[in-house]
């Protein structure tokens, strides 16, 4: 399909081939619970029934694209230098192994995120918590995925971490992954199960100041795991009758030099997606 689904506070606007038209605003809550066979038959008629729009209209006012009561999952150790990270910042509390044996593991971590609710949108703010002294941003190409278990579309994730919290017991996880602000997507929704590149490179900036303070990049071919494969065991043994969204971890992690601050400017870029932006409040 190739489609691109927008979420903004005027309605949603499904594009096409840079085409954007206006369609009804129930449409991204069918799409998570519509089957696999079912959506590009869906995407067409929403199209083909919409009203066209201008192009400005659709940077403007930019909401995530996940429906209010759709869970947001993560995915945690997938990529080496992930894995690496995180043994370092639980190195002295003696929580390194787990790490290590969470990526050679069958078992991938599957962790709770956010509902859609609470999740911040394309130039939203992301927040770090205020009992932290050590927080960065996570870039993840994110799935989404219908009630039945399918992936049927793409989008960015920042699943915005303490790793001070995390490092000090990796049983505080809950608290490092999830609180207000820590979670941003966006700035669209892919939509087709290979509307995206199989190498489709990651990447991520940091500005302070107008000062570039990081700058780095990952492909998905650095992926340990299958996308099926993270989809399969988060539906193992919960339900999702309204869908759900997945963060499939992330490759690209700032240095133990590197905190994020009020007003640093966060960039995700994922290629066939485009740029989720935020500031940190």
């Amino acid at each position: 399909m190739g489609m691109k689904l927008y979420c903004l506070e005027s309605g949603l606007i499904l594009e096409k081939d840079g085409d954007g038209h206006a369609v009804e605003n129930g449409l991204l809550e069918r799409l998570f619970q519509a089957g696999l066979g079912e959506i590009e038959g869906i995407l067409e008629k929403a199209f083909a029934e919409g009203s066209g729009i201008d192009g400005a209209s659709r940077t403007e006012g930019v909401l995530a694209p996940v429906p209010g009561d759709t869970e947001i999952w993560a995915a945690g150790v997938t990529y080496l230098r992930s894995k690496s990270a995180r043994m370092e910042e639980s190195e002295k509390a003696g929580g390194d192994l787990f790490y290590d044996l969470v990526y050679e593991a069958d078992r991938p971590e599957l962790f709770f995120k956010s509902m859609g609710y609470r999740a911040v949108g394309h130039g939203g703010e992301i927040r770090v918590r205020e009992d932290s002294s050590w927080d960065v941003p996570e870039p993840e190409l994110t799935l989404a995925v219908n009630a039945g278990g399918e992936i049927f579309g793409f989008t960015i994730g920042n699943d915005v971490s303490s790793r001070s919290i995390e490092g000090e017991n990796p049983l505080y996880l809950p608290q490092a992954k999830v609180y207000n602000g820590s979670c941003a997507v966006g700035p669209c929704l892919l939509l087709g199960r290979g509307a995206l590149k199989e190498d489709a490179f990651i990447k991520l900036k940091i500005t302070r100041g107008g000062e570039v303070m990081f700058d780095d990049a990952t492909d998905l071919t650095q992926l340990k795991r299958g996308l099926e494969e993270l989809v399969e065991a988060l539906y193992r043994e919960i339900d999702f009758p309204k869908g759900a969204m997945l963060m499939t971890g992330t490759g690209v992690v700032p240095g133990t030099d590197f905190t994020l601050r009020s007003g640093d400017v966060v960039e995700i870029e994922i290629e066939g997606i485009g740029t989720l932006e935020n500031v940190v409040s």
